[in-house]
């Protein structure tokens, strides 16, 4: 019997049915760049965190296009993935993952396994103007057009288990609409999970984390044909000109929040903070050291930052390494720990 951590893995496999062996089972194609953080002044008084003191912090960051595939489907609409790895004194390192989706599918690791199942590609059609009207007035959302050149697609099974499961109604109708971002640097990118973060005096907050980008938010006018290739080009083009910079807001959550449930956005009047500036200069060299083998893990935490109850949040360290196992990653530290 399968451990849950590569039955996680193999569902996620499961749905991309064109995956290519030794490569990330999704967020498949991605560029690594390099660069640095720096906190702001207040961001020590919510968290003790190394990188949260108010030095410059070198960073790797590998920006994705969302997908299993590991053909550059860039002008699709996809959910977008920035991970980010802050490298700390004494060989240490924290990481911190999000995408351009606010909120996660389900809330639990048993729901996780059937969306997958739910959510495998089938052939594609455009679903006739009656069939839409009929939908709609059963209060069911429409499946989407499929995209020019689009033969397949997991659109369709992910909205009929979202039609018949609430929360994962949120997700699945956001990502049908997330579209094509002109840029990665020109994206809001989401860790969607609830983290406790400790103070100086002991005090203890439930936050989530999102990435703004300084540049403004920018998608790609969806009614000009896709283009596969544009993002790791433009990227490059836009580094050698200026560096990308990004925000590090933190949201202080409430009593009555979803602490453990990542499929429920907390209110937007939460209270935010600015915990520091990321600065990106230039696309690593070594796509290979400095991107693809690095093994990226949301439960890879220093003291000051600590993991909340979310089920999903801890499953994913134990399946992001063996995914690293799979693809030959480089060993986290705490690969050989008890899981």
């Amino acid at each position: 019997m399968a451990t849950i951590a590569r039955q996680l893995v193999d569902a996620i496999i499961g749905d991309f049915p064109h995956h290519k062996a030794g490569t990330r089972p999704v967020h498949t194609v991605g560029v690594g760049v390099s660069g640095h953080f720096k906190a702001s002044e207040c961001a020590r008084s919510y968290s003790t965190a190394e990188h949260f003191q108010g030095q410059q912090v070198p960073v790797t960051v590998r920006f994705s296009n969302g997908a299993g595939s590991p053909v550059e489907r860039d002008g699709w609409s996809d959910v977008r993935g920035m991970a980010t790895r802050f490298y700390l004194a004494n060989d240490a390192a924290t990481d911190l993952i999000a995408m351009t989706l606010r909120e996660f599918f389900v809330p639990t690791v048993k729901d996780f396994l059937a969306f997958c199942e739910a959510a495998r590609q089938t052939p594609v059609a455009r679903q006739s103007p009656w069939s839409k009207i009929a939908d709609m007035l059963q209060l069911i959302r429409p499946s989407p057009d499929p995209i020019p050149g689009q033969a397949e697609s997991g659109a369709a099974g992910s909205l009929a288990y979202a039609n018949h499961h609430g929360p994962a109604r949120s997700a699945v109708f956001d990502a049908g609409q997330i579209g094509a971002p002109v840029s990665y640097a020109r994206a809001t990118y989401d860790a969607v999970h609830t983290f406790v973060v400790t103070a100086p005096d002991q005090a203890r907050r439930q936050v989530r984390f999102l990435w703004q980008p300084v540049a403004g938010v920018a998608l790609v006018d969806p009614a000009l044909p896709p283009v596969n290739a544009y993002l790791h080009g433009e990227l490059r083009t836009r580094l050698r000109s200026r560096p990308v910079e990004f925000l590090l807001l933190m949201t202080i959550g409430e009593t009555g929040d979803a602490f453990d449930d990542p499929t429920i956005p907390w209110p937007a009047r939460r209270v935010r903070v600015t915990m520091g500036t990321l600065t990106l200069t230039k696309v690593a060299a070594d796509q290979s050291a400095n991107c693809e083998k690095i093994s990226f893990n949301p439960c890879r935490l220093v003291p000051g930052i600590a993991l909340s109850n979310d089920p999903i949040l801890a499953a994913r360290r134990d399946a992001y390494e063996v995914s690293r196992e799979m693809r030959g990653g480089t060993q986290c530290p705490f690969a050989a720990g008890p899981r």
